[in-house]
């Protein structure tokens, strides 16, 4: 059994680490509640340039824009968006098998990646996975900067050919207990079928062909940074939601350790007695 000093020494050790776990829980509920009410208010409007978009689209003349012609599937590329730390359970876990399953899904395609995050970046590295480009270090609360660098290679690599369909892959935040992994195609675009149905009769100035070209790129920016926004918040859930946990952990270790440490002390209390006892009965058999 661990003497009086040993387990002294492991609760001192424990305390400290819980002190750490939970400072990490608050800093990381502080980003949370940044960044979870802007991933909130770009929600509407980014269904709502979907919407639009499906409305131009049924109306503009087809193959009237390149991100629109579907075209033979011969190479797939992932935008793979994970964490750049971890200590946030299994969040960068799920997000790395999900792509993995859906690149095995595609078992004729070449595969390519593009990391956005360091734990994915090192994970395709590890395991020599095709990186077309790396993004490192996104801010706690993502900018529209970040995405456009992100979309401008997609739209890149689409426009010279090197992929045939571009798919996002990120974690959608749910609640802080929950976030879902998501597969979406960002190119070639395929708005809603729904959508498009009954919108032909819309009037547009210019032309749908000329609306397109511009509503294009703006709608793969803010597909990019709604994306980015709701990995962050997922992060930030997952690891609070982990260092929460970390926390109470400790909290029942330093219990249990208090009790060994107490029963310790009592056996050597108990052994000190038994000796002085023995000692005083030598001195009186004498």
């Amino acid at each position: 059994m661990p003497g009086v000093r040993d387990i002294k020494r492991r609760i001192h050790s424990v305390k400290n680490m819980q002190q750490i776990t939970r400072a990490m829980e608050m800093v990381s509920a502080a980003k949370l509640n940044r960044v979870q009410g802007a991933v909130t208010a770009s929600r509407p409007y980014a269904e709502k340039m979907e919407e639009v978009l499906g409305r131009i689209v049924a109306s503009a003349r087809e193959g009237t824009h390149p991100f629109l012609i579907k075209r033979q599937v011969k190479t797939v590329g992932f935008i793979l968006i994970t964490a750049d730390r971890g200590l946030a359970g299994g969040y960068n876990a799920n997000l790395i098998r999900k792509a993995e399953a859906e690149a095995a899904r595609h078992e004729k395609e070449q595969k390519g990646f593009i990391a956005v995050g360091r734990k994915g970046r090192d994970y395709l590295v590890r395991n020599d996975r095709k990186l077309h480009g790396e993004f490192i270090g996104i801010n706690d609360t993502p900018t529209t900067a970040e995405a456009k660098q992100i979309s401008g290679l997609v739209v890149k690599l689409f426009l010279e050919g090197v992929f045939d369909e571009i798919y996002l892959v990120y974690q959608e935040f749910v609640s802080l207990a929950q976030q879902k992994p998501v597969i979406k195609q960002l190119v070639p675009l395929s708005p809603d079928q729904k959508e498009q149905e009954g919108q032909s009769d819309y009037l547009y100035e210019p032309t749908p062909e000329k609306v397109l070209e511009m509503l294009i790129p703006q709608y793969l920016d803010n597909q990019v940074f709604q994306a980015l926004m709701e990995a962050k918040a997922g992060e930030h859930g997952s690891r609070m939601t982990a260092m929460h946990a970390a926390t109470d952990n400790a909290g029942e270790m330093i219990e249990k350790l208090i009790l060994s440490f107490n029963k310790a002390r009592q056996a050597d209390i108990t052994r000190e007695i038994t000796e002085i006892v023995g000692g005083a009965n030598s001195l009186n058999a004498q």
